[in-house]
């Protein structure tokens, strides 16, 4: 599993470019963290609802990843459904508690809370995803080509 979070990690440009952090608690549970900064704001003060969105899509996603990476697996989301609570402030330190519910084969269902420092509910989710072998994935292609150029 820690190799294909490692990968995870070095090709996840979304993550690192919004400087959310990433702990992997059990396999198929996670805690991403972010802080709010200007470039996620939709008002002077307030993130985007599409900055949660795509948070909440790493939370409900790298728990599910988490579940099934010990098996050589990677994930995509199928669907996911948020309800937002409250708005983000610039400043505030989101923190993403993603959790699986149930795994199969191929399908993972997982829920997910974003809330903020002050344990406040920003926004709540529950989605679904496809597992499907590393073999068949962009980034097995991305790190053989890597490899080929050295």
């Amino acid at each position: 599993m820690e190799k294909l979070i490692e990968i995870y990690n070095q090709v996840n440009q979304f993550g690192r470019e919004n400087g959310m952090k990433l702990e992997i608690i059990a396999p198929g549970e996670i805690e991403y963290r972010m802080e709010v900064s200007s470039k996620h704001l939709a008002t002077p003060s307030t993130i985007h609802g599409g900055m949660i969105a795509a948070m909440m899509d790493g939370v409900l996603g790298v728990a599910a990843l988490s579940a099934v990476a010990q098996e050589g697996k990677l994930v995509a989301t199928v669907e996911f459904k948020i309800s937002y609570y409250q708005p983000a402030l610039v400043g505030d330190l989101l923190i993403g508690k993603g959790k699986v519910d149930k795994k199969g084969n191929r399908i993972i269902f997982a829920e997910g809370e974003i809330f903020n420092q002050h344990h406040q509910t920003v926004a709540k989710a529950s989605g679904t995803f496809n597992a499907y072998p590393f073999e068949k994935s962009d980034v097995a292609q991305y790190l053989k080509n890597k490899s080929q150029e050295l």
